[in-house]
């Protein structure tokens, strides 16, 4: 058995078809299904059920799929742990965040990285957990709430949610606003995935948005037109004014923290690069770690 036919019998399974699969790997489909008969050869099972051209997933199929993910999954963590023996550092790093982190706090971050810093680049995560993003690939997770017992994670930073409001507003000079008075107004929120609008659901239960805008950009644009208050943890635009909101005795917020796998090969390597991301985010919005 071979791990090439392994990520054979993955793609074509996920894929659906072996002409798919075949098209995805550079292969003809008969050289391919040729493999995956090797492969049920090697393995002594029927992994396919084909029947009038159609190729489906056997029972035994479905049962060893997870399993031949999880293999070639490892086999991509030996060969990232081979790297770093062999060059001393991490190569590439992923950060994944919700768009609002990605624009407002990574890309500046990104920005002052050193040319012997790892290449970075950025997965979205709106709606997903640390957990789940992590799974999809990211080395590096930010997101508000824990990732888990396996996982390593760090707080950033925490930050306001603020209610923009133009200029010329009645409350524009106020610095902040209670949440009763703003539940009062029309507002324009964001899709429930963001994290603004999560705070602002969590102590606001039941409230409707006059207006849902598709972004924080969005948002502040129709605030600046006048349609309402935007609600939204972005970096102000249009001219537009940021009140902190009042919620008791705090301020809504959000508490950005770090995650990555505790057994990835530079796992280390990665804790340093988020507590060098933590400093800079205080720094820029002048913000409290916790």
């Amino acid at each position: 058995m071979e791990l090439r036919h392994i990520r054979y019998f993955v793609e074509t399974a996920e894929a659906g078809t072996v002409s798919g699969a075949a098209a995805k790997l550079h292969l003809t489909q008969p050289g391919l299904s040729r493999q995956l008969r090797q492969l049920e050869k090697d393995l002594g099972v029927r992994l396919f059920d084909r029947d009038r051209g159609r190729l489906e997933l056997s029972t035994t199929g479905r049962a060893l799929l997870p399993l031949g993910r999880d293999l070639l999954q490892r086999a991509e963590t030996l060969k990232l742990a081979a790297s770093l023996h062999a060059n001393g550092r991490l190569e590439r790093l992923t950060i994944g965040a919700p768009t609002v982190t990605l624009t407002d706090v990574v890309a500046p971050f990104i920005a002052t990285l050193a040319p012997d810093d790892p290449t970075t680049d950025v997965l979205g995560s709106d709606g997903l957990s640390p957990a789940e993003t992590l799974r999809l690939g990211a080395d590096l997770a930010i997101g508000t709430v824990p990732a888990g017992a396996s996982f390593h994670e760090t707080a950033l930073a925490v930050l306001p949610v603020w209610a923009y409001v133009p200029a010329g507003h009645r409350w524009a000079h106020r610095g902040s606003v209670a949440l009763d008075d703003l539940l009062g107004a029309a507002l324009i929120l964001l899709p429930p995935t963001f994290t603004a609008r999560q705070a602002l659901d969590a102590v606001a239960t039941g409230h409707r948005p006059a207006i849902e805008a598709a972004n924080g950009t969005v948002a502040q644009a129709l605030a600046a037109a006048g349609r309402g208050i935007a609600v939204a943890s972005d970096d102000p635009r249009f001219g537009l004014i940021p009140l902190a909101v009042d919620v008791g005795d705090r301020r809504l917020c959000i508490r950005l923290r770090a995650a990555w796998d505790s057994r990835h090969p530079a796992a280390a390597t990665i804790g340093r690069f988020a507590s060098r991301l933590g400093r800079f985010i205080r720094d820029r919005y002048d913000a409290p770690a916790s």
